[in-house]
């Protein structure tokens, strides 16, 4: 858009100065002058045509600065809004991170602690199944035993 702008200012420009030329060397040269007055409104003419065409160099300038300035304004307020949202999703993922760090080390204590409690259950089991073999044992050779004192 700036170079259509550009481009739009520049083609005015070089249409308004020859568009100014041909005008004035037109009433010049069919206006009954002498020489002398000729020279002197060519002279005119060419000091306006300059004095126009510095007017419209300066204002292109600085329409040109000031839209320079426009869009340093707007990419310095989109490269903050950037940077902005940039922090923001850092800082989400840090916090997310951090949530699933936790998290892990809670399911991982949990675990721990299923498997101790599963251990000692599986210590009890085995002490009373240990129990109960020696419990059954010696019922048996108590009835072995007194199968024994009967036979004799």
């Amino acid at each position: 858009m700036s170079d259509k702008n550009s481009m739009n200012t520049k083609d005015f420009l070089i249409g308004s100065l020859i568009g100014g030329i041909v005008g004035a060397s037109a009433a010049l040269f069919l206006a009954p002058k002498s020489g002398k007055e000729l020279r002197s409104d060519l002279n005119e003419q060419a000091q306006v045509a300059r004095d126009k065409t510095n007017q419209f160099t300066t204002t292109a300038y600085d329409k040109g600065n000031e839209w320079a300035t426009y869009a340093k304004e707007k990419s310095s307020s989109i490269a903050k809004v950037v940077s902005d949202q940039s922090a923001q999703v850092v800082d989400k993922v840090k916090e997310a991170t951090s949530n699933l760090k936790t998290e892990a080390q809670d399911t991982q204590e949990s675990a721990e602690e299923i498997v101790e409690d599963l251990a000692g259950e599986v210590r009890n089991s085995g002490e009373e199944i240990a129990e109960t073999v020696k419990q059954e044992v010696d019922d048996i050779q108590a009835k072995v035993e007194e199968e024994k004192a009967k036979s004799h």
